[in-house]
């Protein structure tokens, strides 16, 4: 067994002869996934970069754990954010722990299965395993107040799935044939990076959720428990959790980029407060579908 000093000696020796703490980096991922504005908060790529670079740089780092509580979101963020932990994981040789808190549904297990391993709370909520796309219709309402909606085009899918126009069927049907390119990205994806998933016992791509009890014979979980004492079994007692502090700016500094042209934010800049306001509602109502 190698000799170890006594840690009354560690002030005065020199530090490669001190016994080293493990360290294990924290990485919080919470929110709807999508774009970021002043009523939103969330992930997305350009929230999540500088942290993740953080966790998966800090000195003397073990491993990397994820502490995910989202419902899901954009699935192209989704993927990104996915992609990027992948490709740091493989960089810095680093396994990859993910802590479910309430749920990780639909984008948000999507970013769970970047770990090596996830594990969740007997209660947590995991899966839905599909695409989804909501919106809200308003052709009704501006025809009752006397407005006419005029939008020319160049292209006759441009003005799809206008919401001030009636559906239309055409625009369903391309629609359709999207969510299931998605769907059969995102399946791909979990038979790839869980293969211990039980998919005969039950068909896990219907969009269904289970709790965290309810996944682990499905293979969709590896384990139930919490980040703290997860670690502290796997790299000892004392472990040393560094909380990598999220950087996603101020208010008035996200105000800031919705008007400056050629910003992260400038596409969005034309939502008016009541986009902003309908956005908030959904973001909400992405929770309220798992009772949260």
């Amino acid at each position: 067994m190698p000799f170890a000093f006594p840690r009354f000696l560690h002030p005065i020796l020199p530090k490669a002869w001190r016994v080293q703490k493990p360290i294990v980096a924290v990485i919080r991922l919470s929110g709807v996934i999508g774009a970021v504005s002043p009523l939103r908060s969330g992930l997305s790529m350009a929230t999540v970069a500088s942290s993740l670079e953080s966790g998966f740089g800090m000195t003397g780092a073990s491993a990397v754990a994820l502490v995910i509580n989202s419902p899901g979101g954009s699935p192209a963020q989704s993927h990104l954010i996915h992609r990027r932990i992948r490709a740091l994981a493989v960089e810095k040789k680093l396994p990859v722990y993910a802590f479910v808190e309430d749920v990780a549904a639909s984008g948000g297990y999507m970013i769970a299965c970047a770990a090596d391993e996830i594990i969740a709370d007997p209660t947590s909520l995991i899966g839905s395993i599909g695409v989804v796309s909501a919106g809200f219709g308003f052709d009704k309402l501006i025809e009752r107040i006397g407005i006419e909606r005029r939008v020319h085009t160049q292209g006759e899918a441009k003005a799809m799935l206008d919401p001030f126009r009636p559906e239309n069927a055409e625009d369903i049907v391309r629609l359709k044939a999207i969510q299931a390119d998605v769907q059969d990205l995102f399946t791909s994806l979990v038979n790839e990076r869980r293969p211990a998933v039980r998919a005969g016992s039950e068909n896990l791509f219907t969009g269904a959720v289970w709790t965290g009890r309810q996944a682990l014979p499905l293979g969709l979980v590896d384990a139930l428990g919490d980040a703290r004492a997860t670690l502290r079994a796997r790299f000892g007692e004392d472990v040393v959790l560094k909380v990598v502090a999220e950087k996603q700016g101020s208010f008035v500094a996200r105000l800031l980029r919705r008007a400056v042209p050629g910003s992260t934010m400038a596409g969005l800049a034309g939502e008016s407060l009541a986009g902003e306001a309908l956005a908030a509602v959904e973001e909400r109502a992405a929770w309220a579908r798992y009772g949260l």
